[in-house]
């Protein structure tokens, strides 16, 4: 089966103040394949948010190779780069922070609406469905981001991002701003349009318990590198590196 993500050597290296080089990632290849949720998992500068950005094509790497649906998204141009976005969503940390405050829930999502609706009525009324799919009624329509709870705005950024139908979903520490509670209602959403609409998943997080609770495939990051990939419940329950029995170890003792 084609993956719908394959990352293939990515290399990138940032230049900080004083001249010194910082290699963020360093030589990483990755797939997510149709239907499937892939982990990336590691503590702070472990490089898993840079590869965040160069997947979602926010930066590009100095070397490797990104495919999308089997087209390569580094090179990608217009006709070809917007298919791209399409068929590729992100869902941020913070979800206030992704929309705009001046605008309503719903006209947010109209927004996102735009490239494949063209009747305005039409749209809001596809917003107000996106907004049912996620468990929200049709009243957030009309309040704004800083109206509404950070699970109920972060259900919203979800709405928002399934508009335009993608293959692929990326949350970049997506529950890490919310209470746990609020964090396994998230999780169980995620899941539930994942099975719902053959979605796959790239989830990036530094807690190894809530990665390892519901992805299919892990991939454990270490200063740019990655140190550990396979099954989840192979990883968890035999692991072959020293970082991830740290991980796993911190986990256990809490």
């Amino acid at each position: 089966m084609q993956p719908i993500l394959e990352a293939t050597h990515i290399t990138k290296t940032f230049h900080e103040h004083g001249g010194s080089r910082f290699r963020a990632v360093n030589d990483i290849s990755l797939t997510v394949r149709e239907g499937e949720c892939v982990g990336i998992v590691g503590e702070s500068g472990s490089g898993k948010s840079t590869m965040a950005r160069i997947v979602t094509r926010l930066i590009l790497p100095d070397s490797g190779s990104v495919k999308l649906c089997g087209e390569e998204l580094t090179t990608a141009k217009g006709a070809a780069l917007r298919a791209a976005y399409r068929n590729m969503k992100m869902i941020f940390q913070e979800p206030r922070s992704s929309f705009d405050p001046r605008l309503t829930l719903g006209e947010s999502i109209c927004e996102a609406l735009k490239p494949v609706m063209a009747d305005k009525k039409a749209r809001m009324e596809a917003a107000g469905r996106l907004l049912c799919s996620v468990s929200l009624n049709e009243d957030f329509l009309s309040f704004y981001p800083g109206q509404v709870s950070g699970g109920e705005c972060q259900r919203a950024a979800i709405a928002r991002a399934l508009a335009q139908k993608p293959k692929l979903l990326i949350c970049d520490e997506a529950t890490s701003a919310l209470d746990v509670s609020v964090q396994a209602q998230i999780i169980a959403l995620l899941n539930e349009i994942r099975r719902e609409q053959q979605l796959s998943l790239l989830f990036i997080s530094h807690d190894l318990a809530l990665v390892s609770s519901f992805c299919d495939r892990l991939y454990v990051l270490y200063e740019g590198k990655v140190v550990e990939e396979g099954e989840t419940a192979q990883v968890i329950q035999n692991p072959r590196q020293p970082y991830t029995k740290k991980l796993i170890d911190s986990v256990l003792s809490v």
